[in-house]
C-alpha cells in the first residue's frame, strides 16, 4: 500500500482546540460536544470497540485524510472511527497509520445543535467515496440513527437492537446508547 503524500496546507496540528476540518476549500471548527453529545460518543464508541475485537481499531476524533483522486483534498475528524486490520493493516508506517489517508470502515457522527446539514452532507460523501462502508448519523434529539451505505441511506428509531449493515455482526443496543439521555 503506497503512502500518499499530506500536502502542508492540509496537515493541522491538533494540539488545541478548536479542531479543525477541512472540507475542499472551506475550513470548518469542529463543534464542541456538550454532555449528550459526549456520553454517546463514549457509549457508541465502547460497543463498536468491542465488537472491532481482533478484527480492526475504534478511536475517537481520529483525523483522517482524503487526498485520492480529488481535486481539491480534505481533512476530517469523525466523532467515531473504525479502521479495519485489512484496509488500515498493523504492518503499515506509524505515520500512514497514525494519519490514515483513507476513510474509516465505519464513520459514526453525533450530531450537535449548531451542526449545518450542508457540511454533514458533505462528510457523508467524502467519506462513502473513500470507502467507507457505512456512515452513521446519530440525532440526540429526534432519538434516530441514518445508516448511509452507497446511494442509500435508512434512517430509524433509536429503540431496541439494529444490525449495522453491512456488518451483519454488528448490533446495537439503542435502548442501552440512550439510557439515561
Amino acid at each position: 500500500m503506497q503512502t500518499i503524500a499530506i500536502p502542508d496546507w492540509l496537515d493541522f496540528p491538533d494540539l488545541e482546540k478548536p479542531y479543525v476540518e477541512q472540507i475542499y476549500d472551506l475550513r470548518e471548527p469542529k463543534v464542541s460536544p456538550g454532555r449528550v453529545h459526549a456520553r454517546l460518543q463514549l457509549r457508541l464508541a465502547s460497543a463498536l470497540d468491542l465488537w472491532a475485537s481482533e478484527r480492526g481499531e475504534v478511536g475517537t476524533e481520529w483525523r483522517c485524510y482524503l487526498i485520492e483522486g480529488e481535486e481539491r483534498a480534505s481533512s476530517l475528524l469523525p466523532d467515531i472511527s473504525y479502521f479495519s486490520f485489512e484496509r488500515l493493516p498493523l504492518s503499515l508506517p506509524e505515520d500512514a497509520r497514525e494519519r490514515p489517508r483513507i476513510a474509516p470502515d465505519i464513520a459514526v457522527e453525533v450530531l450537535s445543535p449548531t451542526d449545518r446539514r450542508r457540511i454533514l452532507e458533505q462528510k457523508i460523501a467524502l467519506y462513502l467515496r473513500h470507502g467507507c462502508r457505512v456512515a452513521i448519523v446519530v440525532d440526540p434529539v429526534k432519538r434516530t440513527l441514518t445508516m448511509h451505505r452507497g446511494d442509500a441511506s435508512v434512517t430509524v428509531a433509536a429503540t431496541g437492537k439494529i444490525t449495522v449493515e453491512p456488518y451483519d455482526d454488528l448490533t446495537l443496543d439503542c435502548d442501552e446508547l440512550f439510557r439515561g439521555i
